[in-house]
């Protein structure tokens, strides 16, 4: 299918995203204490022959899986565009339990030493996926066309990139296990927390720049984020932390990312 063709279906979610979010105001206005569950397990709703090196699992965590209405309505869009494939939604206690049974111990200790919920999935979602394999969205990522199409068979890894700065972003990650950028990605991570990197903010300490800088001059695949999945589409900060107000990473201070030594 042509990326014009994508291009369509980008803007078409758009616009349905955004009619569903102007609605979900008067609705938490009527019912403010209403809350939807992410279940912690989707089983894949149709049974696919078609072969992947990257396994069919898509993770995903917030603070908690009692959500608003429109990032509920994101997870049930997600699932209509990804029907083949295993769902699976990690809770901030089972990210940490995770990393113990699964990491080295110096990235544990480094996960530990993280006051920031962003910057803790930002670790968590590359020991996942170098260990278990998948495709990880941030909970506001919205597919713009079904995930198997997206995703090449016969790549082991997909990355997706920002035209508007050449920078690769960690909001959608897509790998076989083992991948060795995502190791290298991961002591990258771990020897900012060590030293304290903090001065750039999330961005630079466990963030979008950590893989970046691990990509640099590298020839992997990639597709621009259009014809991969947007964010903002159903919701926003508002409903994102609707129970949380200004805990999004944006927010926090370079000083109070880790915890006092």
């Amino acid at each position: 299918m042509s990326n014009f063709c994508i291009v369509v279906s980008n803007r078409l979610i758009r616009l349905i995203g955004n009619i569903f979010k102007m609605l979900s105001y008067p609705f938490h206005f009527l019912f403010p204490k209403k809350r939807f569950v992410i279940p912690s397990l989707s089983r894949p709703k149709i049974k696919s022959s078609q072969k992947s090196s990257i396994p069919k699992i898509i993770w995903q965590t917030n603070f908690s899986a009692k959500s608003a209405l429109p990032v509920y309505l994101n997870y049930l869009f997600n699932r209509l565009m990804s029907l083949e494939y295993e769902y699976r939604y990690v809770s901030t206690e089972e990210r940490a339990e995770f990393i113990k049974q699964n990491a080295p111990e110096n990235v544990y200790n480094a996960y530990m030493q993280l006051n920031d919920g962003a910057a803790q999935a930002d670790l968590w979602r590359l020991v996942t996926i170098h260990k278990v394999g998948g495709i990880y969205m941030d909970i506001d990522a919205t597919l713009v066309w079904p995930l198997k199409k997206i995703l090449s068979s016969s790549e082991s890894a997909m990355y997706v990139k920002l035209k508007k700065n050449d920078h690769y972003t960690n909001f959608f990650l897509a790998s076989a296990p083992n991948n060795p950028d995502y190791e290298i990605a991961i002591n990258k991570i771990v020897s900012n927390i060590e030293n304290r990197n903090i001065e750039k903010g999330v961005y630079f300490l466990t963030g979008p720049m950590v893989i970046t800088n691990v990509l640099e001059n590298k020839n992997v695949f990639y597709k621009e984020r259009k014809y991969v999945c947007i964010q903002g589409t159903f919701t926003n900060e508002h409903f994102q932390y609707l129970d949380k107000p200004r805990s999004k990473w944006t927010h926090k201070k370079p000083e109070d990312l880790l915890k006092k030594v």
